[in-house]
């Protein structure tokens, strides 16, 4: 892929593509039944797509994780956000 169809992308969603590269990579070998970890990830998620997440949202979105334990990735964590 171009350069141009990251920055497109990058213009369309205000997200920088190295931020989103970074956040892919540090999701590969996360380990998601570690709350710490899951804390961390949803905070990184909320940061990138500048959409704050309360406490309550952040406690049920960690136990939600922990719970199913799956793997898991930049759009799955934003459409879960979303929801709420």
């Amino acid at each position: 892929m171009d350069n141009g169809f990251f920055k497109n992308i990058e213009n369309r969603t205000g997200v920088n593509m190295k931020d989103i590269f970074e956040l892919a990579n540090s999701l590969q070998n996360a380990n998601f039944k570690d709350e710490k970890t899951v804390r961390g990830v949803i905070r990184k998620v909320s940061r990138l797509a500048n959409k704050p997440v309360s406490k309550q949202l952040e406690d049920q979105l960690v136990k939600t994780i922990i719970k199913d334990g799956k793997k898991l990735d930049f759009n799955t964590i934003s459409n879960m956000m979303n929801k709420r």
